[in-house]
């Protein structure tokens, strides 16, 4: 039992550590925080060109340039993101993970949430909104040409940015949306 009681307590204290670590992004201002997302945006319509016409045709997307994950058993990822309705920056967003599962390691990514429709944009800038476990996100690298699949009016893309993790993992996303003020 003491020894159980010793690795839980090592548990979380990693994942404490991992999840203040990711929240850099949060010290940043709402300016920086923009000049990220617009030289993330940059570099994805630079490296996978038929991304450009996604970010041009979307209702909105937005975009978390710097979300950070980390796990030992259980696992946290957080970031800070910009929100945008038809090419205007609108608010902001704060992304948060808690997922379970056969996992280690720690990495760094860009996040892009598309929304395919008005709706789907106005139910994610109602405040709290949710991406159940079992959305997928296509992930950007060399060699990629497929096409986004939305599911209810939302895609969700991802560039790696670095670190080593490994593992399976069940658990989800929440967002909170603080528009411009």
């Amino acid at each position: 039992m003491r020894v159980l009681k010793k690795n839980l307590y090592t548990t979380l204290l990693v994942l404490f550590a991992l999840v203040l670590a990711s929240c850099g992004s949060a010290k940043k201002t709402g300016d920086d925080l923009v000049t990220d997302a617009q030289q993330e945006k940059a570099m994805i319509e630079r490296e996978f060109p038929m991304m450009t016409s996604y970010f041009d045709e979307a209702a909105g997307y937005a975009i978390f340039p710097n979300v950070g994950k980390g796990a030992y058993i259980i696992g946290g990822a957080s970031g800070n993101g910009a929100v945008y309705e038809n090419g205007n920056l609108v608010g902001y967003a704060d992304l948060k993970q808690v997922d379970v599962g056969l996992q280690l390691g720690g990495k760094a990514f860009v996040e892009v949430l598309f929304f395919e429709t008005d709706e789907a944009l106005e139910q994610f800038k109602d405040g709290s909104y949710k991406l159940e476990a079992n959305a997928s996100a296509v992930i950007l690298d060399k060699g990629f040409s497929e096409d986004l699949n939305f599911k209810d009016g939302v895609a969700v893309v991802t560039v790696p940015k670095g670190g080593a993790m490994a593992g399976i993992s069940v658990g989800g996303q929440r967002f909170e949306f603080n528009p411009v003020q």
